[in-house]
Protein backbone atom coordinates (compact mmCIF):
# COMPACT_ATOMS: atom_id res chain seq x y z
CA UNK A 1 0.00 0.00 0.00
CA UNK A 2 1.54 3.31 -1.13
CA UNK A 3 0.37 5.69 1.55
CA UNK A 4 1.20 8.95 -0.24
CA UNK A 5 -0.67 7.87 -3.36
CA UNK A 6 -3.71 6.81 -1.33
CA UNK A 7 -3.77 10.09 0.59
CA UNK A 8 -3.39 12.10 -2.61
CA UNK A 9 -6.10 10.12 -4.40
CA UNK A 10 -8.51 10.70 -1.54
CA UNK A 11 -7.78 14.44 -1.44
CA UNK A 12 -5.85 14.75 1.82
CA UNK A 13 -2.97 16.96 0.68
CA UNK A 14 -3.05 20.75 0.49
CA UNK A 15 0.61 21.76 0.88
CA UNK A 16 3.82 19.74 1.20
CA UNK A 17 7.26 20.99 2.15
CA UNK A 18 8.95 18.85 -0.53
CA UNK A 19 6.47 16.90 -2.62
CA UNK A 20 8.87 14.47 -4.30
CA UNK A 21 10.73 13.52 -1.12
CA UNK A 22 7.51 13.24 0.89
CA UNK A 23 6.01 10.99 -1.79
CA UNK A 24 9.08 8.75 -1.84
CA UNK A 25 9.23 8.47 1.96
CA UNK A 26 5.53 7.80 2.51
CA UNK A 27 5.39 5.31 -0.36
CA UNK A 28 8.48 3.54 0.96
CA UNK A 29 9.83 2.01 4.16
CA UNK A 30 8.14 2.83 7.49
CA UNK A 31 8.68 6.32 8.90
CA UNK A 32 7.59 7.92 12.15
CA UNK A 33 5.16 10.83 11.83
CA UNK A 34 3.08 12.93 14.19
CA UNK A 35 -0.14 14.85 14.44
CA UNK A 36 -1.04 17.05 17.40
CA UNK A 37 -4.10 18.12 19.36
CA UNK A 38 -4.32 20.63 22.18
CA UNK A 39 -6.62 19.30 24.95
CA UNK A 40 -8.72 22.47 25.23
CA UNK A 41 -11.90 20.42 25.76
CA UNK A 42 -12.76 16.99 27.14
CA UNK A 43 -13.63 15.73 23.66
CA UNK A 44 -12.48 15.98 20.09
CA UNK A 45 -15.02 17.06 17.49
CA UNK A 46 -15.63 16.25 13.84
CA UNK A 47 -13.33 19.09 12.80
CA UNK A 48 -10.39 17.13 14.27
CA UNK A 49 -11.06 14.00 12.23
CA UNK A 50 -9.25 14.74 8.96
CA UNK A 51 -5.67 14.34 10.28
CA UNK A 52 -6.81 11.34 12.34
CA UNK A 53 -8.17 9.64 9.22
CA UNK A 54 -4.88 10.38 7.44
CA UNK A 55 -3.04 8.81 10.38
CA UNK A 56 -5.15 5.65 9.97
CA UNK A 57 -4.10 5.35 6.35
CA UNK A 58 -0.44 5.92 7.18
CA UNK A 59 -0.53 3.38 10.00
CA UNK A 60 -2.13 0.72 7.79
CA UNK A 61 0.73 1.29 5.33
CA UNK A 62 3.21 0.44 8.08
CA UNK A 63 4.18 3.93 9.24
CA UNK A 64 4.39 4.72 12.97
CA UNK A 65 2.07 7.43 14.37
CA UNK A 66 2.89 9.69 17.28
CA UNK A 67 -0.31 11.22 18.59
CA UNK A 68 0.77 14.34 20.47
CA UNK A 69 -1.63 15.80 23.00
CA UNK A 70 -0.43 19.29 23.83
CA UNK A 71 -0.66 19.57 27.59
CA UNK A 72 2.01 22.27 27.39
CA UNK A 73 0.83 24.21 24.34
CA UNK A 74 -2.76 24.13 25.66
CA UNK A 75 -1.57 26.42 28.45
CA UNK A 76 -0.60 28.99 25.79
CA UNK A 77 -3.33 28.62 23.18
CA UNK A 78 -3.05 28.34 19.40
CA UNK A 79 -4.20 31.59 17.75
CA UNK A 80 -4.77 29.83 14.40
CA UNK A 81 -8.36 30.13 13.21
CA UNK A 82 -9.42 32.16 16.24
CA UNK A 83 -10.62 35.74 16.39
CA UNK A 84 -9.91 36.11 20.09
CA UNK A 85 -7.80 34.52 22.81
CA UNK A 86 -8.86 31.06 23.98
CA UNK A 87 -10.16 30.57 27.50
CA UNK A 88 -7.32 29.68 29.85
CA UNK A 89 -7.56 26.24 31.45
CA UNK A 90 -6.09 24.99 34.71
CA UNK A 91 -3.42 22.24 34.64
CA UNK A 92 -5.97 19.91 36.25
CA UNK A 93 -8.50 20.54 33.48
CA UNK A 94 -5.87 19.98 30.80
CA UNK A 95 -4.75 16.70 32.39
CA UNK A 96 -8.33 15.43 32.60
CA UNK A 97 -8.99 16.42 28.98
CA UNK A 98 -5.84 14.60 27.87
CA UNK A 99 -7.11 11.31 29.29
CA UNK A 100 -10.50 11.69 27.60
CA UNK A 101 -8.91 12.47 24.23
CA UNK A 102 -6.64 9.44 24.39
CA UNK A 103 -9.69 7.21 24.84
CA UNK A 104 -11.24 8.69 21.70
CA UNK A 105 -8.04 8.36 19.64
CA UNK A 106 -7.88 4.66 20.49
CA UNK A 107 -11.00 4.14 18.39
CA UNK A 108 -9.18 5.28 15.26
CA UNK A 109 -5.53 4.21 15.59
CA UNK A 110 -3.94 1.20 17.24
CA UNK A 111 -1.64 1.92 20.18
CA UNK A 112 1.06 -0.39 21.47
CA UNK A 113 4.65 -1.49 20.93
CA UNK A 114 5.80 -0.57 17.41
CA UNK A 115 2.34 0.82 16.72
CA UNK A 116 0.96 4.23 17.68
CA UNK A 117 2.49 6.14 20.57
CA UNK A 118 0.90 8.96 22.57
CA UNK A 119 3.07 11.73 23.98
CA UNK A 120 2.34 14.93 25.92
CA UNK A 121 4.47 17.99 25.17
CA UNK A 122 4.01 19.10 28.79
CA UNK A 123 6.77 16.59 29.51
CA UNK A 124 9.38 18.78 27.80
CA UNK A 125 7.78 22.24 27.65
CA UNK A 126 6.79 22.86 31.27
CA UNK A 127 10.30 22.42 32.57
CA UNK A 128 11.97 24.81 30.14
CA UNK A 129 14.06 27.66 31.48
CA UNK A 130 12.70 30.77 29.79
CA UNK A 131 16.00 32.60 29.31
CA UNK A 132 17.73 29.47 28.03
CA UNK A 133 14.83 28.85 25.64
CA UNK A 134 15.09 32.39 24.26
CA UNK A 135 18.86 32.05 23.76
CA UNK A 136 18.82 28.55 22.28
CA UNK A 137 15.55 28.56 20.33
CA UNK A 138 14.24 32.12 20.01
CA UNK A 139 17.36 33.32 18.20
CA UNK A 140 16.46 31.11 15.23
CA UNK A 141 13.13 32.89 14.64
CA UNK A 142 12.60 36.05 12.62
CA UNK A 143 9.84 38.29 13.97
CA UNK A 144 9.23 39.57 10.45
CA UNK A 145 8.63 36.03 9.24
CA UNK A 146 6.40 35.22 12.20
CA UNK A 147 4.30 38.33 11.53
CA UNK A 148 3.85 37.20 7.92
CA UNK A 149 2.15 33.95 9.01
CA UNK A 150 -1.53 33.96 8.03
CA UNK A 151 -2.70 32.92 11.51
CA UNK A 152 -0.84 35.88 13.04
CA UNK A 153 -1.88 38.44 10.41
CA UNK A 154 -5.55 37.66 10.93
CA UNK A 155 -5.27 38.10 14.68
CA UNK A 156 -3.35 41.38 14.47
CA UNK A 157 -6.60 43.00 13.36
CA UNK A 158 -8.42 41.98 16.55
CA UNK A 159 -5.50 41.75 18.96
CA UNK A 160 -2.86 39.09 19.59
CA UNK A 161 -1.35 38.53 23.02
CA UNK A 162 2.38 37.99 23.47
CA UNK A 163 1.48 34.66 25.06
CA UNK A 164 -0.15 33.42 21.84
CA UNK A 165 2.61 34.93 19.70
CA UNK A 166 4.96 32.37 21.28
CA UNK A 167 2.84 29.42 20.14
CA UNK A 168 4.70 28.92 16.86
CA UNK A 169 8.01 28.60 18.73
CA UNK A 170 6.61 25.93 21.01
CA UNK A 171 5.11 23.85 18.20
CA UNK A 172 8.36 24.10 16.24
CA UNK A 173 10.20 22.95 19.36
CA UNK A 174 7.85 19.96 19.55
CA UNK A 175 8.91 18.82 16.08
CA UNK A 176 12.58 19.20 17.06
CA UNK A 177 12.12 17.14 20.24
CA UNK A 178 10.20 14.39 18.42
CA UNK A 179 12.85 14.24 15.69
CA UNK A 180 15.63 14.12 18.30
CA UNK A 181 14.06 11.60 20.69
CA UNK A 182 11.75 9.51 18.50
CA UNK A 183 13.28 9.78 15.02
CA UNK A 184 10.12 11.53 13.80
CA UNK A 185 10.53 12.94 10.32
CA UNK A 186 7.05 13.98 9.18
CA UNK A 187 4.27 16.19 10.59
CA UNK A 188 0.71 16.34 9.32
CA UNK A 189 -1.73 19.07 10.31
CA UNK A 190 -4.60 21.26 9.22
CA UNK A 191 -4.25 23.93 6.56
CA UNK A 192 -3.99 26.65 9.20
CA UNK A 193 -0.90 24.93 10.69
CA UNK A 194 1.36 25.47 7.67
CA UNK A 195 3.39 28.27 9.25
CA UNK A 196 3.94 26.27 12.44
CA UNK A 197 4.95 23.15 10.51
CA UNK A 198 7.43 25.04 8.33
CA UNK A 199 8.90 26.64 11.47
CA UNK A 200 9.44 23.17 12.95
CA UNK A 201 11.08 21.90 9.76
CA UNK A 202 13.45 24.87 9.76
CA UNK A 203 14.27 24.65 13.49
CA UNK A 204 15.00 20.92 13.28
CA UNK A 205 17.32 21.47 10.32
CA UNK A 206 19.21 24.18 12.23
CA UNK A 207 19.55 22.26 15.50
CA UNK A 208 20.00 18.68 14.28
CA UNK A 209 21.39 19.25 10.77
CA UNK A 210 18.79 16.85 9.38
CA UNK A 211 15.78 17.16 7.11
CA UNK A 212 12.24 16.61 8.24
CA UNK A 213 9.05 17.21 6.28
CA UNK A 214 5.47 18.29 6.66
CA UNK A 215 2.13 18.49 4.91
CA UNK A 216 -1.22 20.13 5.52
CA UNK A 217 -4.75 18.96 4.83
CA UNK A 218 -7.30 21.26 3.11
CA UNK A 219 -9.67 23.28 5.25
CA UNK A 220 -13.01 21.54 4.89
CA UNK A 221 -16.13 23.67 4.57
CA UNK A 222 -19.72 22.96 3.61
CA UNK A 223 -21.53 24.38 0.60
CA UNK A 224 -22.25 27.63 2.45
CA UNK A 225 -18.59 28.12 3.37
CA UNK A 226 -19.17 27.24 7.03
CA UNK A 227 -16.34 25.36 8.76
CA UNK A 228 -17.03 21.63 8.65
CA UNK A 229 -18.28 20.03 11.85
CA UNK A 230 -20.30 23.03 13.00
CA UNK A 231 -24.08 23.10 13.21
CA UNK A 232 -26.57 25.64 14.48
CA UNK A 233 -26.30 23.91 17.86
CA UNK A 234 -22.49 24.12 17.84
CA UNK A 235 -19.70 21.60 17.29
CA UNK A 236 -20.43 17.94 16.57
CA UNK A 237 -18.49 16.10 19.29
CA UNK A 238 -17.12 12.56 19.39
CA UNK A 239 -18.23 12.25 23.03
CA UNK A 240 -21.74 10.77 23.06
CA UNK A 241 -22.44 12.75 26.22
CA UNK A 242 -22.06 15.96 24.21
CA UNK A 243 -23.48 14.75 20.88
CA UNK A 244 -25.68 11.66 21.04
CA UNK A 245 -24.88 8.77 18.71
CA UNK A 246 -28.18 9.38 16.92
CA UNK A 247 -27.40 13.06 16.39
CA UNK A 248 -23.88 12.15 15.26
CA UNK A 249 -25.37 9.79 12.68
CA UNK A 250 -27.86 12.42 11.57
CA UNK A 251 -25.08 15.00 11.09
CA UNK A 252 -23.55 12.79 8.40
CA UNK A 253 -26.92 11.69 7.02
CA UNK A 254 -27.86 15.33 6.44
CA UNK A 255 -24.76 16.10 4.35
CA UNK A 256 -25.24 18.15 1.20
CA UNK A 257 -25.53 16.04 -1.96
CA UNK A 258 -22.50 17.74 -3.51
CA UNK A 259 -20.31 16.88 -0.49
CA UNK A 260 -21.04 13.16 -0.22
CA UNK A 261 -18.22 11.96 -2.50
CA UNK A 262 -15.42 13.80 -0.76
CA UNK A 263 -16.81 12.99 2.71
CA UNK A 264 -16.84 9.29 1.84
CA UNK A 265 -13.24 9.61 0.64
CA UNK A 266 -12.14 11.36 3.82
CA UNK A 267 -14.17 9.69 6.55
CA UNK A 268 -14.65 6.07 5.52
CA UNK A 269 -12.40 3.15 4.62
CA UNK A 270 -14.44 2.24 1.55
CA UNK A 271 -12.39 1.67 -1.63
CA UNK A 272 -11.94 4.80 -3.71
CA UNK A 273 -13.67 3.35 -6.79
CA UNK A 274 -16.74 2.63 -4.67
CA UNK A 275 -16.54 6.11 -3.15
CA UNK A 276 -16.56 7.67 -6.59
CA UNK A 277 -19.55 5.58 -7.67
CA UNK A 278 -21.55 6.41 -4.56
CA UNK A 279 -20.71 10.11 -4.78
CA UNK A 280 -21.99 10.22 -8.36
CA UNK A 281 -25.44 8.80 -7.61
CA UNK A 282 -28.59 10.85 -8.03
CA UNK A 283 -32.05 11.09 -6.44
CA UNK A 284 -32.72 8.20 -4.03
CA UNK A 285 -29.26 6.81 -4.82
CA UNK A 286 -27.48 9.76 -3.24
CA UNK A 287 -29.63 9.35 -0.14
CA UNK A 288 -28.45 5.76 0.12
CA UNK A 289 -24.88 7.03 -0.22
CA UNK A 290 -25.58 9.36 2.70
CA UNK A 291 -26.86 6.43 4.79
CA UNK A 292 -23.66 4.55 3.99
CA UNK A 293 -21.54 7.58 4.91
CA UNK A 294 -23.44 8.09 8.16
CA UNK A 295 -23.24 4.43 9.14
CA UNK A 296 -19.51 4.11 8.35
CA UNK A 297 -18.55 7.35 10.12
CA UNK A 298 -20.67 6.49 13.17
CA UNK A 299 -19.33 2.94 13.36
CA UNK A 300 -15.78 4.24 13.35
CA UNK A 301 -16.43 6.71 16.18
CA UNK A 302 -18.92 4.71 18.30
CA UNK A 303 -18.79 1.09 17.17
CA UNK A 304 -20.81 -1.02 14.74
CA UNK A 305 -23.64 -1.81 17.15
CA UNK A 306 -24.28 1.85 18.00
CA UNK A 307 -24.18 2.73 14.30
CA UNK A 308 -26.68 -0.04 13.56
CA UNK A 309 -29.04 1.29 16.21
CA UNK A 310 -28.83 4.83 14.82
CA UNK A 311 -29.35 3.66 11.23
CA UNK A 312 -32.49 1.70 12.08
CA UNK A 313 -33.90 4.41 14.36
CA UNK A 314 -33.45 7.08 11.69
CA UNK A 315 -34.85 4.81 8.97
CA UNK A 316 -37.95 4.00 10.97
CA UNK A 317 -38.52 7.67 11.64
CA UNK A 318 -37.88 9.04 8.15
CA UNK A 319 -37.80 6.03 5.85
CA UNK A 320 -34.96 3.99 4.38
CA UNK A 321 -33.37 5.24 1.18
CA UNK A 322 -32.77 1.82 -0.39
CA UNK A 323 -34.87 -0.86 1.34
CA UNK A 324 -34.45 -3.26 -1.61
CA UNK A 325 -30.65 -3.03 -1.52
CA UNK A 326 -30.25 -1.96 -5.15
CA UNK A 327 -27.14 0.18 -4.48
CA UNK A 328 -24.05 -2.00 -4.35
CA UNK A 329 -21.71 -1.42 -1.43
CA UNK A 330 -19.19 -3.30 0.67
CA UNK A 331 -20.36 -1.39 3.74
CA UNK A 332 -21.68 -3.54 6.58
CA UNK A 333 -24.86 -1.46 6.53
CA UNK A 334 -26.00 -3.54 3.54
CA UNK A 335 -26.47 -6.56 5.81
CA UNK A 336 -28.63 -4.79 8.39
CA UNK A 337 -32.31 -5.69 8.42
CA UNK A 338 -34.76 -3.08 9.67
CA UNK A 339 -35.96 -5.45 12.39
CA UNK A 340 -32.46 -6.35 13.60
CA UNK A 341 -32.36 -3.86 16.46
CA UNK A 342 -34.69 -1.96 18.74
CA UNK A 343 -35.81 1.55 17.96
CA UNK A 344 -33.20 3.78 19.59
CA UNK A 345 -34.28 7.37 19.16
CA UNK A 346 -32.70 9.79 21.65
CA UNK A 347 -35.01 10.10 24.64
CA UNK A 348 -35.90 12.65 27.28
CA UNK A 349 -37.69 11.48 30.40
CA UNK A 350 -40.41 13.72 31.78
CA UNK A 351 -41.81 13.30 35.26
CA UNK A 352 -45.61 13.12 35.27
CA UNK A 353 -45.64 15.60 38.14
CA UNK A 354 -43.95 18.18 35.90
CA UNK A 355 -46.60 17.67 33.25
CA UNK A 356 -49.44 18.36 35.64
CA UNK A 357 -52.40 19.90 33.85
CA UNK A 358 -50.12 21.03 31.04
CA UNK A 359 -46.47 21.87 30.30
CA UNK A 360 -45.61 24.86 28.11
CA UNK A 361 -44.13 23.62 24.82
CA UNK A 362 -41.38 26.23 25.03
CA UNK A 363 -40.14 24.84 28.35
CA UNK A 364 -40.20 21.29 26.98
CA UNK A 365 -38.13 22.27 23.95
CA UNK A 366 -35.48 23.72 26.25
CA UNK A 367 -35.61 20.85 28.77
CA UNK A 368 -35.27 18.24 26.00
CA UNK A 369 -32.19 19.97 24.62
CA UNK A 370 -33.56 21.33 21.35
CA UNK A 371 -32.85 24.95 22.26
CA UNK A 372 -30.79 26.68 24.91
CA UNK A 373 -33.29 29.38 25.87
CA UNK A 374 -36.99 30.17 25.88
CA UNK A 375 -36.37 32.90 23.31
CA UNK A 376 -34.75 30.48 20.88
CA UNK A 377 -37.59 28.00 21.40
CA UNK A 378 -40.16 30.71 20.62
CA UNK A 379 -38.32 31.55 17.40
CA UNK A 380 -38.38 27.88 16.43
CA UNK A 381 -42.15 27.80 16.94
CA UNK A 382 -42.66 31.05 15.03
CA UNK A 383 -40.67 29.62 12.11
CA UNK A 384 -42.96 26.58 12.00
CA UNK A 385 -40.18 24.15 12.90
CA UNK A 386 -41.73 22.37 15.90
CA UNK A 387 -43.73 19.14 15.62
CA UNK A 388 -45.49 17.01 18.22
CA UNK A 389 -46.17 13.52 16.87
CA UNK A 390 -45.70 14.93 13.33
CA UNK A 391 -48.25 17.72 13.96
CA UNK A 392 -46.79 21.17 13.38
CA UNK A 393 -47.19 23.40 16.43
CA UNK A 394 -47.74 27.07 15.68
CA UNK A 395 -49.42 28.16 18.92
CA UNK A 396 -46.78 29.78 21.14
CA UNK A 397 -48.93 29.04 24.18
CA UNK A 398 -49.43 25.35 23.37
CA UNK A 399 -49.56 23.14 26.47
CA UNK A 400 -48.37 19.54 26.37
CA UNK A 401 -50.81 17.26 28.23
CA UNK A 402 -51.25 13.55 28.89
CA UNK A 403 -53.42 13.39 25.75
CA UNK A 404 -50.29 13.92 23.62
CA UNK A 405 -48.78 10.65 24.87
CA UNK A 406 -49.50 7.11 23.69
CA UNK A 407 -48.38 4.39 26.07
CA UNK A 408 -46.35 7.05 27.87
CA UNK A 409 -44.45 8.12 24.74
CA UNK A 410 -44.50 11.14 22.46
CA UNK A 411 -42.27 12.25 19.58
CA UNK A 412 -41.01 15.83 19.61
CA UNK A 413 -39.26 17.16 16.52
CA UNK A 414 -37.41 20.37 15.64
CA UNK A 415 -36.93 20.89 11.91
CA UNK A 416 -36.89 17.92 9.59
CA UNK A 417 -34.65 15.47 11.38
CA UNK A 418 -33.90 16.51 14.97
CA UNK A 419 -36.12 14.14 16.95
CA UNK A 420 -36.49 13.16 20.59
CA UNK A 421 -38.78 10.59 22.14
CA UNK A 422 -40.38 12.07 25.27
CA UNK A 423 -41.09 9.33 27.82
CA UNK A 424 -43.53 10.07 30.63
CA UNK A 425 -42.46 8.70 33.99
CA UNK A 426 -44.80 8.40 36.97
Amino acid sequence: MKAHDVLEERGFFYQLTDEKIVADRLNGAPVTFYIGFDPTADSLHVGHLLPIMAARILQRAGHRPIMLVGGGTAMVGDPSGKTEMRQMLTPEQIQANTGDIRTQLERFVEFGDDKARMVDNADWLLGLNYVDFLRDIGRHFSVNRMLAAESVKQRLETGLSFLEFNYSLLQAYDFYVLARDYDCEFQLGGQDQWGNIVAGVDLTRRLLSRSVYGATIPLLTDQTGKKFGKTEAGAVWLDSGRTTVYDYYQFWRNSDDADVGRLLAYFTDLPIDQVQCLGGLQDTGINRAKEILAYEATAMAHGAEAAKQAFVAAGRQFGFADPQGTVETSSAVAAIGVDDVDDNLPTHELEAAMLGDGLWIVKLLVAAGFEKSNGAARRLLQAGGCYVNDERIEDLDRQITAADFTDGRMNLRAGKKNVRRIILRS
